[in-house]
């Protein structure tokens, strides 16, 4: 599921361009992501959705951009913006079996 948003630029007298950044769920349940992978472009915004019983912490050390979303509990969103291209390997802190790869093109 996304929503697509789009942002117009106005680049000197005449011309706009229009660019468009996605926005995607990726659901924490059952102690899991609810996809093993995802593809998406870069400004693509992932939204980590704990709809789990327990507590989870969402983080990655790829490169090319490593970030820690620190702890989510239950029904609680955390929303990340990929700015850079590559793979990242996505983890939970707390349930070590949690693991998904988010690709950015």
């Amino acid at each position: 599921m996304h929503n697509l948003v789009k942002i117009v630029v106005t680049v000197g007298i005449g011309w706009t361009a229009v660019a468009s950044a996605a926005e995607f769920k990726v659901a924490q349940k059952n102690k899991a992501f609810s996809v093993p992978t995802l593809t998406i472009k870069v400004g693509d915004t992932v939204n980590f959705s704990n709809e789990d019983t327990v507590a989870h912490n969402i983080f990655t050390l790829s490169d090319p951009e490593q970030f820690d979303l620190g702890t989510t509990t239950p029904s609680q969103s955390k929303p990340f913006t990929f700015k850079k291209p590559g793979t990242y390997d996505v983890e939970c802190a707390i349930h070590t079996n949690m693991k998904m790869t988010i690709t950015v093109k």
